[in-house]
């Protein structure tokens, strides 16, 4: 098969594009990502070497380029990761989310509606819930829970769910959507919580907490993800949501406390800081259904995972030093402009 992974040069789509190469030899991966500045060409270095892939550099909100690419490819599944996806950035410039994630994920899925596919699969996040009660633990999010969001990023997904399934119904597109709790793993953006307490305890600079880290979040290790959304876009029942998540409930603090543990950095490194505005309280996913109904399970325990990413980062200095340089947005030109 062909499969379309947008958003591939990102966190969960770089490690996507990897768990299908090694998995699936016969298919070929095509990459398509616009490299906006959580896209890195550097991730996909290793990618590059296989047969099986290709990468294209384009907007998925550009409607005449994504026509063309899928007449020309004739992709058998997209899979969409192409998201602005940081809330904080998202209260600064809510424009841009809307463009990205909501018109971005019509063009798409107008473009399965012309060219046909056998899946579209839109990959969205457990924000789009809103949040739970810090006492009431014993409360999850389910796939039937009510979309409630609290922030301009949650909103542009949760539209874009709405609009996929919207598509399902109305042009028959064979669509299914996932919604994952927080990721964390290799090739993780710096600004996002676990890499920057990494690099920053690295440099012995102080590790900024929003209010008081009480927040709790569900940590999901970014293979245990790829691999839920690879039995999805193949077993996966056509028009339906399945949640992904860890079942690694931590607070900000504890997962800070954590790194600073590993790296044997003093605690006196947390500063905390002026909190988020709508800051969620609680995410909690509860993924009975895709485990009864694929037989996923989450393979990492948080414990785990985190030794395993704070050893990631202190293998790959090189890629997240360009990255705060600025040197990573260098590459495509060092990669193509000569060719």
């Amino acid at each position: 098969m062909t499969i379309i992974v947008t958003g591939g040069a990102g966190f969960i789509g770089g490690n996507f594009v990897y768990y299908e190469l090694k998995h699936h030899a016969d298919d070929k991966i095509i990459c398509l990502d616009k490299l906006t500045y959580a896209g890195n060409l550097e991730t996909l270095a290793e990618a590059f070497k296989s047969p099986q892939f290709k990468f294209v550099r384009a907007d998925i909100a550009d409607r005449e380029t994504v026509y063309k690419l899928f007449e020309e490819l004739k992709p058998d599944i997209v899979v969409n990761f192409a998201a602005e996806s940081h809330v904080d950035r998202s209260i600064e410039d809510p424009e841009l989310f809307l463009r990205t994630n909501i018109i971005g994920t019509s063009v798409l899925l107008d473009a399965c509606r012309k060219f046909g596919i056998t899946r579209f699969h839109q990959v969205s996040t457990d924000e789009v819930y809103g949040d739970l009660p810090l006492d009431r633990p014993d409360l999850f999010f389910t796939e039937t829970t009510n979309l409630h969001t609290s922030s301009p990023y949650s909103a542009s997904k949760a539209a874009a769910d709405l609009l996929v399934q919207a598509y399902q119904r109305t042009y028959k597109i064979p669509a299914t959507i996932s919604r994952c709790s927080n990721n964390y793993g290799p090739f993780h953006f710096p600004e996002k919580l676990i890499p920057l307490m990494i690099i920053n305890a690295l440099h012995d600079k102080k590790l900024p907490v929003y209010g008081k880290g009480i927040n709790v979040r569900d940590w999901l290790y970014v293979e245990d993800h790829c691999a839920a959304i690879d039995l999805i876009i193949r077993r996966g029942t056509v028009g339906e949501v399945y949640n992904i998540g860890g079942h690694n409930e931590r607070t900000n603090l504890d997962v800070v406390k954590t790194i600073l543990r590993i790296l044997g950095k003093s605690e006196d490194l947390i500063e905390f800081v002026t909190d988020r505005k709508g800051h969620d309280q609680r995410y909690a996913i509860d993924p009975t259904k895709i485990s009864t109904e694929l037989g996923w399970t989450p393979q990492t325990r948080f414990d785990d995972g985190i030794k395993l990413t704070v050893a990631w980062y202190l293998e790959h200095r090189a890629w997240w030093e360009k990255i705060i340089s600025g040197e990573y947005k260098d590459y495509y030109a060092k990669m193509y402009d000569n060719r």
